[in-house]
């Protein structure tokens, strides 16, 4: 190799630690003090010095520099930290765990230590349920030449359960390139969510949930072709969804539910033929189902209630075969039941409830053997309720029927002992008016008339005829 070469490397041998390490890991006291291999490594210094001052900020549990003068030399690690040996024979450390027992525990004015970030070799922050006194914020150093190389070993960073952690995600947080794993859920961030998230392109899982972002999605948000789950729920969030979602091909999990996001679901949603769990409740979205959604054939779970849609309900549903749960209530639906629905052989939950359904109830539902949940009330359901005995027995009072006035049941079919909000056919008549009415080819309706007051007449024992007309005269 020629020496120039070797000189344009010498930069990334000075800022780039050697982190590369064998297989061996020191955590808590797994290794024994008199180990050959690990016997002779210590720590560098700065890294010790900077690990105490995350140490001193974050937890108040003991006198850390005192109890464990060497954090990562067995027999005086704590639990929640993890380290490697580096091929420099230095141990460094690789993961830092507080909040969890048996995890360090956080102090009550805990603030969010951005000296983590120069822990050189360090792969996974998380902190749980550490922040809960004075404000913080996500503090991550802007980059500097000579410096970014803080960022480059960091795959995992997890900030969960954090009702102090306030503030905007910082923009430059697509530093972090190697990151795989980004959870800043159940936190009180705000602001939108950066731009430049998209480019985090080693993202597998991203998890913004619980918090009060607002602003749209990102658009170029398909760039991130790795990521198998996506959640920014229960936010603020508004705008569409943005087309290149359709993009996330190894997409399994796509929760952007409890947020105010308008427009209709993207046409190329149904590409993602991974997909196991969709959860687009409690949002403004309307109109028309995407044409290929029966393309999501790994569909476990699809949750989308509490929407304006107003459409009819496709019959393409019904070939989702592997679908769990089926939730699509309060959004407006009119017309019936898909028959298709009875297809869905593995579904053991259908809401439907708070639409304006029309029509029967498909008898095929009472054939699916898995369903424990069905919940078709405060529709404009009618007819005779088609379920078993069996049926009836099996699903006990997760069966709910009720605020549909045109449904009744057999006497034979004892719902009774139900609370599912439906009587019995006999009993749901007024006089007559909630049947169908007959018309005879000659008098119609006032024949139906005369037929009433024949049969009173006749309970009150009088004499109904009069010279040769066989009806009553209702004239005074």
């Amino acid at each position: 190799m020629s020496p120039l070469p070797l000189l344009s490397l010498l930069p990334l041998l000075l800022f780039f630690p050697p982190c590369t390490s064998a297989s061996a890991t020191v955590q808590g006291a797994n290794r024994s003090a008199n180990d050959p291999v690990l016997q002779p490594m210590t720590m560098e210094p700065l890294e010790r010095d900077t690990l105490f001052i995350v140490m001193e900020t974050m937890s108040s549990d003991r006198d850390w520099r005192s109890s464990n003068p060497d954090p990562c030399v067995p027999g005086s690690s704590w639990p929640g930290i993890e380290c490697k040996p580096g091929s420099d024979n230095l141990l460094h450390v690789t993961r830092l765990d507080f909040g969890a027992a048996p995890n360090p525990a956080c102090r009550r004015n805990a603030t969010f230590p951005s000296e983590v970030f120069r822990l050189p070799c360090l792969q996974s922050i998380f902190f749980f349920d550490c922040f809960k006194g004075a404000e913080t914020n996500l503090s991550l150093p802007p980059p500097a030449d000579g410096k970014a190389a803080a960022y480059a070993s960091l795959q995992q960073l997890s900030l969960k359960s954090n009702p102090s952690l306030v503030g905007a995600i910082p923009s430059h947080i697509s530093s972090l390139t190697s990151l795989l794993v980004l959870t800043l859920s159940q936190n009180q961030l705000s602001g939108a969510i950066p731009a430049s998230i998209s480019e985090l392109t080693s993202l597998v899982h991203l998890d913004l949930s619980y918090n009060t972002l607002a602003g749209s999605i990102p658009s170029h948000i398909g760039r991130l072709k790795g990521l198998i789950g996506l959640d920014m729920s229960y936010n603020y969030l508004s705008g569409t969804i943005p087309p290149s979602i359709g993009q996330l091909g190894l997409l399994q999990k796509l929760d952007l539910s409890s947020n105010s996001l308008v427009g209709s679901i993207p046409e190329n949603l149904g590409s993602l033929s991974f997909l196991v769990f969709l959860a687009l409740s409690d949002n403004k979205l309307s109109g028309d189902f995407p044409r290929g959604i029966d393309k999501l054939q790994d569909l476990q779970y699809f949750i989308m209630d509490d929407n304006p849609m107003f459409v009819t309900l496709p019959s393409q549903l019904g070939l989702l075969a592997s679908l769990q749960e089926l939730r699509l209530a309060n959004s407006g639906y009119t017309g019936s039941i898909p028959g298709s629905f009875a297809w869905l052989t593995n579904l053991t939950t259908l809401s439907l409830e708070k639409n304006r359904l029309t029509g029967g109830i498909p008898a095929g539902l009472s054939a699916l053997g898995k369903l424990y949940h069905l919940n078709l009330s405060r529709n404009l359901l009618s007819g005779i309720v088609p379920f078993d005995v069996g049926f009836l027995d099996r699903l006990g009072n997760n069966l709910d029927l009720r605020g549909n006035s045109g449904l009744c049941y057999n006497g034979s079919e004892s719902l009774r002992s139900i609370d599912a909000g439906v009587v019995a056919c006999g009993d749901n008549m007024d006089n007559s008016s909630s049947m169908p009415k007959p018309l005879d080819e000659s008098g119609g309706a006032p024949f139906l008339l005369c037929v009433f007051y024949y049969r009173l007449m006749l309970l009150m024992g009088c004499s109904f005829f009069s010279g040769d007309n066989p009806l009553v005269k209702l004239s005074p």
